[in-house]
């Protein structure tokens, strides 16, 4: 690992380096040694349930977040006045899981973008703070909630760290949201504030959540499991208009959301850059009888996929601490403790989130309005799209797949002009359009609909 100042130093420098290099110093920041550090450092404040103590300065949901907004707040000091850090505070009422209501406080970190026409585009990276053992209620109890989820919580931050300095065109927003255990609170409530004010235009949103345990329930480590990552992302999206849902289901396009692009765009950075976890892209929303704040930025409207390690070991989630012995005399050890988190595992995770949002921070944003013409039956294809607004724009690409594929498979560079002919059906396969600027960098991509002009 090089030294963090060393490498911040290189990723001030001027002018701006081209996309793989600023997002492989991003990488070679990265240290698992403080991601461990910040799993450590969260499990012992013992528990961090959001109906825990506030006051307390050393256990507790309180002490918790006036700890992570002490490491923003010192991540800020070497941003050159580009970052702030607050709280941020809601009012919940009651509820099932929080019977006498509820204050509810995110932590925020917002690391201002450089180009006056990107600035007002965030990208987010996530992570939930606060934790529970196996009673959704005990605000008391032991809950030290490493994997789930301080693992995601230390992505935050290490991602943090090592953006801090870097110019970006695109404002990234590092997010610790409090009550994910209790219905998701913390997140729908940032996002649902974010849409009405109009705050920003959410261009992608990495929710992280149990990402430091590769082999969970395994008997014996699978290598496959230590370098992959599941990425759920939605197929369609959250609540269409009856009118909207006809039209998808019209062109095939059940699984082409803006969430499932984002998905495709994680996978295509990992494989440019070489991570070392690659994204195993999963066509669900979630897993089965959990939920995520992904869920919340998608019913918001906004693009946003769940980072999580491959297995789940449920003795060790929502589970209270204790050892058992099992009918053959073994022992099991129950609840969410720092040990099980894998350090150089979590670090690759971060590794690959401070990638993807290099690339999402700084590339142009995705072309408007792309559509496949269906005026007339012709063998030809004839792709329209509107330019995107950043003055850097070199040009754009248009990708295609067959309508089997899961991967955008194929590309051309059409240049600077914002409509192009291919020599393929449109009935046979899908279309999409990408922008791409001068120093490298490629939004994600914009699917097709149809259209007649």
């Amino acid at each position: 690992m090089i030294p963090l100042a060393a490498i911040l130093s290189l990723m001030a420098a001027t002018p701006p380096r081209h996309a793989s290099e600023n997002a492989a110093l991003a990488m070679a920041a990265i240290s698992a040694e403080r991601c461990a550090a910040d799993v450590e450092t969260l499990a012992a404040f013992g528990t961090r349930h959001t109906l825990s103590d506030t006051d307390s300065p050393t256990r507790g949901i309180g002490a918790a977040r006036r700890w992570i907004k002490s490491q923003f707040e010192a991540i800020a000091a070497t941003s050159n006045g580009r970052m702030t850090a607050s709280f941020e505070t809601f009012e919940i009422p009651p509820g099932p899981r929080v019977p006498a209501g509820a204050t509810i406080v995110n932590v925020v970190a917002v690391l201002r973008g450089v180009m006056p026409e990107a600035a007002g585009r965030a990208c987010y990276v996530v992570g939930h703070y606060d934790s529970r053992n196996g009673e959704p209620l005990d605000a008391s109890g032991d809950a030290p909630g490493a994997n789930d989820n301080a693992s995601g919580t230390a992505v935050v931050l290490e991602c943090a760290r090592v953006l801090a300095l870097l110019p970006t065109d695109a404002t990234i927003v590092f997010l610790a949201t409090a009550g994910e255990e209790q219905g998701l609170l913390g997140a729908r409530a940032h996002a649902e504030v974010v849409a009405a004010e109009r705050r920003w235009t959410i261009n992608g949103v990495l929710n992280n959540d149990i990402v430091g345990d590769p082999y969970g329930w395994s008997t014996a480590p699978d290598p496959a499991d230590r370098s992959s990552i599941r990425v759920f992302s939605e197929g369609l999206p959250r609540n269409p208009s009856a009118q909207r849902l006809s039209e998808l289901r019209a062109i095939g396009a059940e699984n082409d959301s803006t969430s499932r692009q984002l998905a495709r765009f994680v996978a295509e950075i990992a494989a440019v850059e070489k991570t070392g976890i690659r994204p195993r892209i999963t066509y669900r929303h979630d897993r089965f009888l959990r939920g995520g704040d992904h869920s919340c930025f998608n019913d918001a409207g906004f693009s946003a996929v769940r980072f999580t390690a491959p297995k789940e070991d449920y003795n060790r989630q929502h589970q209270d601490v204790r050892v058992e012995t099992a009918p053959d005399g073994s022992t099991i050890t129950f609840g969410d403790l720092p040990r099980f988190v894998n350090p150089e595992y979590l670090a690759d995770v971060a590794r690959l989130n401070a990638a993807v949002l290099v690339h999402l921070a700084n590339a142009p944003s995705a072309p408007a309005d792309v559509r496949v013409i269906t005026a007339q039956l012709e063998n030809p294809t004839t792709l329209r799209w509107s330019p995107s607004p950043e003055p850097d724009v070199a040009g754009y690409e248009i990708v295609w797949r067959e309508t089997t594929s899961p991967t955008w498979d194929h590309a051309r560079d059409v240049g600077t002009t914002t409509e192009a002919v291919v020599e393929l059906s449109k009935d046979d396969w899908f279309f999409g359009v990408r922008a791409y600027d001068r120093d490298g960098y490629r939004s994600p991509v914009s699917f097709a609909g149809a259209a007649t002009r």
